[in-house]
């Protein structure tokens, strides 16, 4: 079985899931993944900074594959794919966010570090420049 949760930038650059839920509908399991979806957005915001501007639209999702075919106590993580989606207004900005989002994944945000302890994780990063 696997758990997906994905967030969205919203406009004034907060970060909202994508399908509506609170945190509080979320079970434990795909809260593990909300927080590491936060910690990203906050590390890939922070790394922009004043450039957060030339940002058109940024969306995150974390799927987590569990060890059993549904969600129970015993259930583990098998492995981790994040999938980064990003739109900007040029092709500039796309090598300076197509950085952040690297950086992040790879070095700045611990949640991903301490869930790669637990199973293998791969990503995919998408960017595109639209006028």
């Amino acid at each position: 079985m696997t758990q997906k949760i994905t967030l969205q930038m919203t406009p004034d650059h907060h970060f909202t899931l994508s399908d509506g839920r609170n945190i509080e509908a979320l079970n434990p399991k795909e809260t593990l993944l909300y927080a590491s979806l936060d910690c990203l957005a906050r590390t890939i915001t922070s790394l922009l900074k004043e450039r957060i501007s030339s940002i058109k639209m940024l969306e995150l999702s974390l799927e987590g594959s569990l060890s059993t075919p549904t969600v129970v106590a015993e259930s583990t993580y098998t492995r981790f794919h994040v999938t980064y989606r990003a739109e900007c207004h040029t092709t500039a900005e796309e090598s300076v966010i197509s950085r952040a989002i690297n950086l992040a994944n790879e070095k700045y945000c611990g949640m991903l570090q301490m869930l790669r302890k637990i199973a293998p994780m791969t990503h995919e990063i998408s960017i595109v420049a639209t006028n």
